[in-house]
């Protein structure tokens, strides 16, 4: 297995491109599949973003300097790959984004992918009513175990106002969990 710098030099490489681009959807394309599928919550729309994801990857590759984590860099267009489709499915449907979400949790249950019982899908109605911001820093936490430092990088935001997001939205979470 190639180091990261391998990986880069054989994706900017016109001779070794495919080959490295291949690794690199093996390295990372189920990382990078189950990060959006805790944003768009469907396995469908994940298959698309993630397709999307790579092919923005393949196409910018020439443009990544190395001054992240190529996994850094990945999961900033994955995230934003997942944002923009849930914008523009709610600009289609003429609802919020927030609504889109909610349907989306919703569809949870009907969804032949999703395997989770009661208490995830509680959970996944939980996420859903955060801000976008809190949903993804207490995934990124929470499900990917991803350091501060990391999603600082991804999110282009200090640590200590992703600290802040991820205390907000675990009071949430409880308070949403606890009421009944």
């Amino acid at each position: 297995m190639n180091t990261d710098d391998e990986l880069i030099a054989n994706l900017k490489s016109p001779e070794s491109r495919e080959q490295g681009f291949r690794e690199l959807m093996t390295l990372y394309k189920e990382r990078l599949y189950w990060h959006i599928r805790k944003i768009v919550y469907s396995h469908d729309d994940a298959d698309d973003v993630l397709q999307n994801t790579f092919i923005k990857i393949y196409r910018n590759i020439d443009g990544f300097k190395g001054q992240s984590k190529l996994y850094s860099w990945m999961y900033r267009i994955a995230t934003n790959e997942a944002i923009s489709h849930i914008n523009a499915n709610a600009k289609r449907m003429k609802i919020s984004s927030e609504e889109v979400q909610e349907q989306a949790v919703q569809n949870l249950k009907a969804d032949i992918y999703f395997d989770g019982d009661e208490i995830q899908l509680k959970l996944q109605q939980a996420i859903a009513t955060l801000p976008q911001k809190q949903q993804l820093v207490f995934n990124m936490k929470y499900f990917d175990d991803l350091k501060y430092k990391d999603m600082s990088e991804i999110l282009e935001t200090s640590e200590g106002a992703l600290k802040a997001s991820y205390h907000h939205a675990v009071k949430k979470i409880e308070s949403f969990l606890t009421k009944d």
